[in-house]
């Protein structure tokens, strides 16, 4: 399947988009290229908003950017905004042989394990599921709601990030809470990232030369979220976000793994509200609670320095995604590969370092040259002789939404 698909990613404030030309699948991994990329932020915030539209170098073309402030109070305007600047700078959505739009959306509960075409039944059910994603739900189905109104030609897909951990086994994905309880509030492990898990997988295969379905791989996805993924045969069986994404590892304003019991003593001793309890752990926990800083460039700068906060936050870092390596081995009984990705993961050399360090005894190793050299491409920064296959891919969440929206509504 072939087509051009603009992938839209609605924030509370921004819009990311991509306009994916597919091109088809090769070993397992969908190919293809970006013919635009841009954002538009601040939208809704005081002053204006701003955009930023790239087109790529393609054809033997140059690449080029354009860049505008605008009045943008609410998405409908920022979406007017993105379709004026392809008409403008290109290319043209017409002329691009646009098929489908695939929109992220976080959460789709347990009603939704894959991709599903728009309408006004599913928007609905995006809207009830924003109880169990507050901060996400109701901005993707803002972005979806606007862009039906502004690209009405062709069909819309939803791309669910949990989809992809559907197959997580019961006994990994339900809490040990009254069932009757939990089951009429949805409480259970649903899982993030799915999008880029599912990206990453089949490249990480074909770096190593060996079929998915034979093999034990962690995905460890590192970013301002983070998270780690048991894939079993090319399937998710353990996961380290929950109900929510703030389950888990150490990120950059939330704090994954907390004793429940802390949270209802910071309630009852510690006199924070429901609202307050909810900006601690979403806003002002992590990387930012432990060092003053969310950005883990930062982090590491003032750890070189001697900030002995800023240090004590990496180990903890570290020390956590040691305890899921550890576990998730054991749950699938072997461990074929690890593979980093996103922003932390993909460009921190010390993280990798750090996290990975003392793993020789269980075939866990990390070339320190290969570690050190910066690529875009996949590949493997663990010696040829180690048991198990340290790997640095990069995410394609863009083109995996646009490939599985293309699936949905099938392509040229």
């Amino acid at each position: 399947m072939s087509g051009a698909v603009l992938v839209v990613n609605s924030g509370s404030s921004s819009v990311k988009y991509e306009l994916v030309e597919v091109t088809g699948v090769e070993d397992g991994v969908p190919t293809g290229r970006t013919l635009a990329v841009g954002l538009v932020e601040r939208i809704g915030t005081e002053g204006a908003a701003h955009l930023r539209h790239r087109r790529p170098g393609t054809d033997g073309a140059a690449a080029s950017t354009a860049e505008s402030d605008l009045d943008a109070p609410d998405h409908a305007a920022a979406l007017a905004a993105v379709v004026e600047a392809f008409a403008a700078h290109g290319p043209d959505l017409g002329e691009a042989g646009l098929v489908a739009v695939g929109h992220r959306v976080v959460h789709g509960g347990e009603r939704f394990s894959a991709p599903a075409l728009v309408d006004d039944d599913l928007e609905q059910a995006v809207e009830e599921l924003a109880a169990l994603a507050p901060l996400h739900n109701p901005a993707n189905l803002e972005g979806i709601r606007v862009a039906r109104r502004a690209v009405p030609d062709v069909p819309h897909v939803a791309v669910f990030d949990t989809a992809f951990h559907a197959t997580v086994p019961p006994a990994a994905h339900t809490y040990a809470l009254d069932r009757a309880l939990a089951r009429r509030h949805g409480v259970r492990r649903y899982g993030f990232h799915g999008t880029s898990v599912a990206s990453v997988v089949p490249r990480a295969a074909a770096v190593l030369g060996r079929p998915v379905e034979d093999l034990a791989v962690v995905v460890l996805h590192l970013g301002n979220g983070a998270s780690a993924t048991a894939v079993l045969g090319g399937r998710s069986v353990e996961t380290s976000m929950g109900l929510t994404p703030l389950e888990g590892l150490v990120m950059g304003t939330r704090p994954g793994d907390v004793d429940p019991g802390a949270l209802l003593h910071l309630l009852r001793a510690g006199g924070l509200s429901v609202d307050e309890l909810d900006t601690l752990l979403n806003r002002r926990s992590g990387l930012l609670g432990l060092a003053g800083a969310s950005d883990l460039r930062e982090v590491e700068r003032r750890a070189g320095e001697g900030d002995d906060d800023a240090a004590l936050a990496l180990d903890v870092l570290a020390h956590r995604v040691r305890h899921y390596l550890g576990a998730y081995a054991f749950a699938m009984g072997r461990l074929d590969a690890v593979v980093l990705t996103a922003g932390v993961g993909e460009n921190s050399a010390g993280v990798r370092a750090r996290a990975l360090d003392g793993l020789a005894g269980f075939g866990v190793v990390v070339d320190e040259e290969r570690n050190a050299e910066r690529s875009d491409r996949p590949r493997r920064i663990s010696p040829d002789w180690s048991p198990v296959a340290v790997l640095v891919v990069p995410t394609a969440e863009e083109l995996q939404i646009a490939h599985e929206a293309l699936g949905v509504v099938g392509g040229g």
